[in-house]
């Protein structure tokens, strides 16, 4: 049997109330984040759940850690703790780590369509030019 969690957690980020729904399944990890603007009641919290799970964006799945449990020194331990904090990608917690990599394939998608505007822009404006150009030629 598939044990699937979910865990919604409300908190303050200035100047709104946001909520960060996390989900593990056997796939993986995922996590969505929304903003609700003023304090959610718990009333309002259980509504929003049942109106808008649908509609939730999730991060792509990130495959969860597989930790051996070994008894090891605890100098070592906190030695290793110590270099993994220090390498930037090791940042945050897992739900913050996934929302960035969620943003940053966002980011590449709203750069792909943002191109292909400026593309189709362009490609206007040169026919415009060009229609001026045929009709300045027949001399009206």
């Amino acid at each position: 049997m598939e044990q699937v969690t979910a865990e919604l957690t409300i908190l303050f980020a200035e100047p709104f109330w946001v909520g960060i729904y996390a989900r593990t399944d056997a796939g993986g990890y995922q996590v969505c984040r929304t903003v609700f603007g003023a304090e959610p009641s718990d009333v309002m919290v259980y509504q929003w759940l049942q109106r808008s799970f649908s509609r939730l964006r999730f991060s792509p799945l990130v495959q969860p850690e597989k930790t051996a449990e070994q008894i090891r020194n605890p100098k070592r331990r906190q030695r290793e703790i110590r270099r993994q904090l220090q390498r930037p990608e090791a940042t945050g917690t897992k739900a913050q780590q996934a929302l960035k990599l969620q943003q940053e394939q966002n980011g590449i998608v709203r750069q792909t369509r943002q191109k292909l505007q400026r593309q189709e822009q362009q490609r206007l404006q040169y026919e415009l030019r060009q229609q001026k150009k045929k009709k300045k030629h027949r001399g009206r």
